[in-house]
C-alpha cells in the first residue's frame, strides 16, 4: 500500500505545523520521520491517519484520494510511546479487542479470532503469556503486545509515533533490531515518527529528516548522514564540527589549509563553513604537504575501540573546541596526553557558503 502526501499545509491558531509537505511513502517500505520537537513529523504522521484534518492538500493511499476519508476508513494500524492497553484485559483479549468490536456483519467467528491471536502472538514472541494482563510483562513485551494489537484488524498501513521512546535505552535497542526483522517478514508499509536519530537510521529503510514543518531531506539512512543536504541535517545527525573560511571559484581557504571545491567552481569571493564529522580528521604530531591547523589537546575519553579527542585552535577560534574521533591504535602511535600540540586537516567535508547575514550556530 503506498501513500502519497500532496502539498499539505496544517495549522494550529497561527502557527504552521506543515508548509506545503509533499512526500511518497512506497509500498511495503519501513520509513522514518525524523525531526527535533516542533518539526511536524507527529502532525504528519496524524493526518496521515485521519487523526488530523489538513487545512489544505491530499493524501492518496495506494493512488486514491483518502483525504476526506474518516480514521475507520482508512484502516491503519497505530502504536503509540505508552501502549494504550486495557489493563483490565489479558494480553489475549487486548489483541482480539479491534476483532471483537468490530460490526457483526464483519466479526469474525470466534475460531478465526482465537486462531489469529494466537499466529499474532506467537508472531510477537508472547504466545507464552496470553493469559496475563500488562501489569505483569516488562516495557517492552507491552510494545509488543501493542504491535500485535495493531495488526490484529489487519491494517493496510502501520503508523508508529515514538513507539520506544517510554523505554531505557537497551530495551529500545533490541526493541528496534526486532522491528526492523518483523518488517521483513510481513513487509507491511510503515511509517514511524522519531526524535532519536540512531533509531532511525538503524531501522528505517528511508529516513525524511523534517524541521520547522519542511522537509530538509529525504533518502536511505546512508544518503542522509553521508550527504547531508543542507547545514541543519549536518548537525542534527550525529556530532560536526564547524570551520570558518572563504570560498573563491572552486577553492577554499580554512586558516592555513587551502582545499579543492568543485562544486562550487562559480562562486565569486564569500564566506563558507566547512561541515566536518569527529571521524574524518587527521590528527598528527607534524605538519605534511598541504599544511594544517595547529590545536592543543583539552581532553582525552577512551570509548572502547574509540578515542575521543577535544582539541582547542591554536589562532582565533581558540574558544572553540574540535571534536576528533580516532582508533585506540592510533592513540597508541600519536602518545598523546593533554597539553600536546597536534596538527589537524579534515580529509572528508561539506562547504556550504554563507551569506552575510545568515548565522551560523
Amino acid at each position: 500500500m503506498s501513500i502519497e502526501v500532496r502539498n499539505l499545509v496544517k495549522r494550529f491558531g497561527s502557527f504552521v505545523a506543515l508548509k506545503n509537505v509533499d512526500l511518497e511513502v512506497r509500498s511495503g517500505e519501513l520509513l522514518a520521520l525524523l525531526g527535533p520537537s516542533g518539526s511536524g513529523k507527529t502532525t504528519l504522521l496524524r493526518v496521515i491517519a485521519g487523526l488530523e484534518v489538513a487545512d489544505s492538500g491530499q493524501v492518496l493511499f495506494e493512488g486514491e484520494d483518502a483525504t476526506q476519508q474518516h480514521v475507520r476508513e482508512r484502516r491503519v494500524g497505530f502504536v503509540f510511546q505508552h501502549y494504550a492497553l486495557f489493563r483490565n484485559m489479558t494480553i489475549f483479549e487486548n489483541v482480539a479487542f479491534g476483532l471483537r468490536v468490530r460490526p457483526k456483519p464483519q466479526r469474525p467467528s470466534d475460531a478465526d479470532i482465537r486462531r489469529r491471536v494466537q499466529d499474532l502472538l506467537k508472531l510477537v514472541q508472547l504466545d507464552w503469556l496470553a493469559e496475563r494482563h500488562p501489569h505483569q510483562l516488562s516495557g517492552g513485551q507491552r510494545q509488543r503486545v501493542a504491535l500485535a494489537r495493531a495488526l490484529a484488524v489487519e491494517p493496510k498501513v502501520l503508523l508508529l509515533d515514538e513507539p520506544f521512546g517510554a523505554l531505557d535505552a537497551k530495551v529500545r535497542k533490541e526493541l528496534r533490531a526486532w522491528l526492523r526483522r518483523l518488517h521483513d517478514e510481513i513487509h507491511i508499509t510503515s511509517v514511524f515518527v522519531t526524535h532519536d536519530q540512531e533509531e532511525a537510521l538503524e531501522v528505517a529503510d528511508r529516513v525524511v529528516v523534517m524541521n520547522e514543518g519542511r522537509i530538509e531531506q529525504i533518502g536511505t539512512p546512508d544518503e542522509v548522514y553521508e550527504q547531508p543536504a543542507s547545514p541543519f541535517v549536518y548537525e542534527f545527525l550525529g556530532k560536526v564540527n564547524l570551520f570558518h573560511g572563504r570560498l573563491h571559484q572552486g577553492r577554499a581557504r580554512i586558516g592555513g589549509i587551502e582545499i579543492d571545491a568543485p562544486d562550487h567552481s562559480e562562486a565569486e569571493e564569500q564566506p563558507a563553513v566547512a561541515y566536518v564529522r569527529p571521524h574524518d580528521i587527521h590528527v598528527d604530531r607534524v605538519i605534511h604537504d598541504g599544511g594544517a591547523l595547529a590545536a592543543h589537546v583539552f581532553h582525552i575519553l577512551s570509548v572502547g575501540p574509540i578515542v575521543r579527542l577535544e582539541l582547542t585552535r591554536d589562532d582565533g577560534d581558540a574558544q572553540d573546541l574540535i571534536e576528533v574521533e580516532i582508533t585506540k591504535e592510533r592513540f597508541r602511535e600519536l602518545q598523546l596526553a593533554q597539553g600536546d600540540q597536534v596538527y589537524i586537516k579534515p580529509f572528508r567535508l561539506d562547504l556550504f557558503p554563507q551569506s552575510v547575514e545568515e548565522p551560523v550556530h
